[in-house]
This record gives structure tokens, C-alpha cells and sequence, in this order.
């Protein structure tokens, strides 16, 4: 039977597929694809964690204390009966043999299946015993941990992750409670043609992933991942915020109808991949692009982007349990991506850790941050960076030497307070002195600031002093001007880039960047949405940076566009006390918008 979830649109379009399911788990687990190669490996590494927690649940039955005996070895005798029970253990190796998942995976996935089925027992107390299988099923991926990967060598690396891209497999389509940003990482080189989670909101890092993919997403979908189950054919209409579990033949005919129509329109826009960006008025427009990993960097030319407007390095930080990249390792990838540019720009931004985006470390290592009661509000980016000079070195000495080999400029997220500007400059001073001392070559680079923080904006003039150019991170502008933590559900319908202090803010940091003949550019959300283009051109704004898949969209508005008109209706928007119904009216008011 066809069953309907809503939730929020935060991607448009349409996907079709079969359910992935990511189970909600008490322990942290991994989700890659293992490479074919590599299977009957992960199917022994399973096997191995499994005999190591009978023998641990074996030793524990002879220690069990004579005044609880009874109970307690009864207790461990149906831990040890669901571990060699079939339908758990035969039915995980079905997932890693046909679906290729790896043995964490796999076995949170047959979790998922075999819960189910103790919730719809009528025996309260077949029921209850639901909470002994996620009890052996932790203790399980725990081991798994221990392992590490291969042949269950101790201390071994895990075993190569692998792309689902085998031919003839239906579409894929990833449903979870929630998709951390280091899961996003990985998943987002799968196959995955839509998302659905059941909490989030329009700017969560999901959402702003699934956009920056240019694919299908519902997020909010509340009780999604509990009516969904494994290989469920499902329709994710992104335009709507539905998702359809089960579809009927003529639904999913009308669905596939409008995947087609959407396709057709993606290859009408590619048509302007190598068209120059230039406004009616004369005005050329610079359009690059965000990247996370080395391996984004051919899709930036595929593209037609002019450069990298934002180099996230953070993602070459995370999934790294207890060993960050160092000096070396950054400086290759920072190389690659120069080099493939050839001459083109590459902006990196310096590691923007804290908020939704933490490290993977050890233990010991966390624990200053473990009371961290308002992340956002905390010890993050460059905060994050100059409280660990040691690896902020090693960063800054990387980029630094990955200049010689093109156009490098380097840009520093969260910028707020002069000192920690000085402190900055400092630390660049200190890496430059330290290659020269190794006779390692440099070039000097630009510096720029990223004004996400509403007091950078207002002092901009006095920070402009020190950088050469200052880069708009319009996601966290918003947050931290409206104090609406944008991952924060309960709040998220308030996080409005409509409001009339964001806009004042962006156009005052655009015409304050322009008077003193700095370069600016925005780098956020706002700057891939085709919804703001005109508006931002009016502001003044001649740099935009979004994700590859964003270029051609943003570059349609603007050959549309003539930049002195929008100048003249700036100050009329952004004083509105609705910006967004006067921005509507004039959208069809001025001539270049027609046709």
C-alpha cells in the first residue's frame, strides 16, 4: 500500500529508488561500500568479532557472582543464542555479499529488520527482549572497532571503501533518523540519488549537502526512517517536501515523466558551461566554485567555473579517529587541486572545525570540549586554529608552500576581533620564517577574512587594514545575527536570509569592500540560489562561489540581468519590512526579467 511522509523541501526535484536504511545506534558505525575484492574479507571480520564476543559473554558466564548466578547466566545464555542465531548472523553476510556494505553497516541494517519484527510481537516479553539483540548487536560493532579491518588483524587499517556503482542496480535513495557531516562526506561519493531524514531543517548540513549535490532531499520527515524499510521502492519529490513510500504504476509513470523534464532542463543549462558571465549592462560577472576534497577539482572546470571560491579543508580533517592529516599529506592535496586549476584562482580557507563539523579524536583530546553546551558559540575555526599552533602551523605552512605551484590565496573563517587578527598574522610570519629556514619555497599569498560574524561586518573598515580580501559566509551570518542555531530544529523555521538586518549587513560589507578597493565575494548558501542573484548584483557583488552544480543555473539570471537597474532598488529592499514581497513585485516590474 502507498503510504505519503511530508517533511521540508530543501532540494529540488525528483528521485526515485530503493530504501537504503541507516539505522539510529547507542555506538558510532561506519557506512562505506567494500570493494568486491574485499568481500569475503569484511565477511570474516565479521565472523571474528562475532567469536570474540562468545568468548567474552562465555568468560563472563564463569565469573558471574553465586548470589545472582541464576538470573545473570540465563541472561547471557540468550545473549549468546541470538549471536548464533541465523537471522541475525546469516542475514548480515547477505548484506555485505549482495549489497556490499561493510560488517558495521550491515549489521546495524539487519538490526534495523529484525527490531521491527519484535515490535509487532504480541508477547510482552518476546517484546522486551528487543533490548538483549541491540545489546549483542552493539557489542558486536564495538569488537568490529577493535578489529580494525582485513583479516581482523589488530590494529590493521580499515579495509578500502568502495563506490556502490555496479551495473544494472536499481537507484538508491538514503533514508536515516539524521546524516552526520562526516557520514555526508562519505556518502556524497556514492550512488545515492536522494535523501530523506527525519529531523532537520532547511539550512541543516544535510539540506545545504543534498544542494550543493544537486539532488533530491526531504528533510523533517519526522517518522520516515521507522515507516521506510530495506528495498522499499520510494519517490522523494523535492519540490513538494513528500515522500512517497510504495507508489502506485501511474504515480511513479507521472514521476518519471517529471525526472525526465528535469534532465532536459539540466542539459539546456550545460549548453552554458564555457559562456562568459556578463551582465546586460556590461558587467563580467567572476562564477567559482566550492570544493571540499582534491577530487572536486575537475568537476570545478567541468563546470565552467573561473576558480575555487572556497576550499573547504575541514573535510580533509574528518573520519581521521586519532590521526590528522599532517604538513605533508595537506600540502599534497592542496597541490593537486592547484595545479589541476592551472593558473585559475584556489582560495583555501584554514580548517573550520566546531559547530555541527567535529574531529574524530582520541579521548583525551575531546575532553575540553565535552561541556561544550553551545558549540557554535564556542571554540571553532579560527578560535579552533590559534588554540592549537602546532597544527595550525603545519596547516598554514602547507598552503603556503602549495603556492608556488599556482594562484593560492587563503582565507580565514569567523574572523571577529582584531587581536585574534594580529595573532594571525603572527602565525603566517612564523610559518613564512619556518620554510625559509628549510630552504622550502613560498610565495606570499592573498589574505582574506571571512565576515560570518555580524561584528566583522560592522568593523569592517578597521579589519580591512590587515586582509587583502574578505569572502561572505552568508550561512553562519544568518545564524549568528538572528541567534538561530540553523541544525537546531525547534528553531530552524526562524532562520530567514529574508530578514532585513542579514541583507543590510551583506550590502554594507559588499559596499564597504568596494570603497576601499578590496575584493568581495560570497560564499554561502545565497550565492547558489537563483533567488537572490539580481539582488546581489545590485548590491554591488561581482565575485559568487557555490558548489559546481550551481554554476550554470546562476549564470542563466545573470546574462538576464542588468546590475544599474537592481542598484537603483537595493536600499527599497533592504529598508521593506518585508523584503522578500518587495523584491516579488519588482522581480516582474523590470524589463530584462522578462522572457
Amino acid at each position: 500500500m502507498s503510504i505519503q511522509v511530508f517533511g521540508l523541501p530543501v532540494s529540488r526535484g525528483v528521485a526515485i529508488g530503493r530504501a537504503v536504511l541507516v539505522a539510529s545506534s547507542r555506538v558510532d558505525v561506519a557506512h562505506y561500500y567494500v570493494e568486491p575484492g574485499m568481500i569475503e574479507a569484511e565477511v570474516r571480520r565479521l565472523r571474528r568479532a562475532r567469536d570474540l564476543v562468545v568468548d567474552e559473554l562465555t568468560a563472563l558466564k564463569g565469573d558471574v557472582p553465586e548470589d545472582a548466578h541464576d538470573e545473570l547466566v540465563a541472561l547471557l545464555d540468550v545473549h549468546l543464542m541470538l549471536l548464533q542465531d541465523e537471522t541475525l548472523s546469516e542475514a548480515t553476510r547477505q548484506w555485505i555479499v549482495e549489497r556490499h556494505y561493510n560488517a558495521e553497516w550491515a549489521l546495524s541494517s539487519q538490526l534495523e529488520v529484525i527490531a521491527r519484527q519484535f515490535d509487532e510481537m504480541e508477547d510482552e516479553y518476546l517484546r522486551e527482549r528487543k533490548g538483549d539483540l541491540e545489546q549483542v548487536v552493539e557489542r558486536v560493532i564495538t569488537a568490529l572497532g577493535r578489529l580494525g579491518g582485513g583479516d581482523g588483524e589488530l590494529g590493521s587499517d580499515m579495509p578500502p571503501h568502495g563506490q556502490r556503482d555496479f551495473a544494472g542496480e536499481d537507484p538508491l535513495i538514503l533514508v536515516a533518523n539524521d546524516i552526520a557531516p562526516a557520514d555526508m562526506l562519505k556518502f556524497r561519493r556514492s550512488v545515492f540519488t536522494g535523501f530523506v531524514t527525519d529531523v532537520g531543517g532547511r539550512n541543516s548540513h544535510t539540506a545545504i549537502v543534498a544542494r550543493s549535490m544537486d539532488i533530491p532531499a526531504v528533510v523533517g520527515a519526522r517518522e520516515a526512517s521507522r515507516i521506510v524499510t530495506q528495498d522499499d521502492w520510494i519517490i522523494i519529490d523535492g519540490d513538494a517536501g513528500v515522500v512517497i513510500v510504495n507508489p502506485s504504476p501511474i504515480v511513479l509513470e507521472e514521476y518519471r515523466f517529471r525526472q525526465r523534464q528535469v534532465e532536459l532542463e539540466r542539459a539546456r543549462l550545460d549548453r552554458l558551461r564555457h559562456t562568459p558571465a556578463v551582465t546586460l549592462d556590461g558587467h563580467p560577472i567572476e562564477l567559482l566554485a566550492n570544493i571540499e576534497l582534491p577530487s572536486d577539482a575537475q568537476a570545478v572546470l567541468d563546470a565552467g567555473a573561473v576558480g575555487v571560491g572556497l576550499f573547504r579543508s575541514e573535510f580533509l580533517f574528518m573520519n581521521r579517529v586519532g590521526h590528522l592529516p599532517g604538513e605533508e599529506e595537506q600540502y599534497e592535496a592542496y597541490s593537486k587541486v592547484v595545479k589541476a586549476l592551472a593558473g585559475l584562482p584556489v582560495t583555501i580557507r584554514t580548517v573550520d572545525i566546531g559547530a555541527d563539523k567535529q574531529l574524530d579524536r582520541a579521548p583525551q583530546q575531546m575532553e575540553r570540549n565535552d561541556h561544550n553546551l553551545n558549540p557554535a558559540l564556542g571554540l571553532r575555526a579560527i578560535r579552533w586554529s590559534l588554540s592549537e599552533p602546532e597544527m595550525f602551523g603545519e596547516q598554514l605552512r602547507a598552503i603556503l608552500r602549495a603556492s608556488v605551484h599556482g594562484k593560492v590565496r587563503l582565507l580565514v573563517p569567523m574572523v571577529a576581533q582584531l587581536r585574534e587578527v594580529r595573532l594571525l598574522l603572527e602565525a603566517i610570519d612564523r610559518a613564512k620564517a619556518q620554510l625559509r629556514a628549510r630552504a622550502q619555497p613560498y610565495l606570499d599569498v592573498a589574505i582574506g577574512a571571512m565576515i560570518e560574524v555580524p561584528a566583522a561586518a560592522l568593523v569592517l573598515p578597521s579589519l580591512l587594514k590587515y586582509f587583502d580580501f574578505v569572502s561572505i559566509g552568508t550561512n553562519d551570518l544568518i545564524q549568528y545575527t538572528l541567534a538561530i542555531d540553523r541544525a537546531d530544529e525547534a528553531v530552524s523555521h526562524l532562520y530567514d536570509p529574508w530578514h532585513p538586518a542579514v541583507l543590510r549587513l551583506i550590502a554594507q560589507t559588499i559596499t564597504t569592500a568596494n570603497a576601499h578597493g578590496k575584493d568581495v565575494c560570497v560564499c554561502g548558501e545565497m550565492a547558489g540560489d537563483p533567488a537572490f542573484t539580481e539582488l546581489l548584483l545590485g548590491m554591488g557583488l561581482r565575485s559568487f562561489s557555490m558548489h559546481p552544480t550551481q554554476v550554470s543555473s546562476i549564470k542563466k539570471r545573470i546574462l538576464r540581468v542588468d546590475a544599474s537597474i537592481w542598484s537603483k532598488h537595493v536600499d527599497l529592499v533592504c529598508e521593506a519590512e518585508d523584503p522578500q514581497a518587495i523584491y516579488a513585485r519588482l522581480q516582474t516590474a523590470v524589463p530584462e526579467r522578462r522572457g
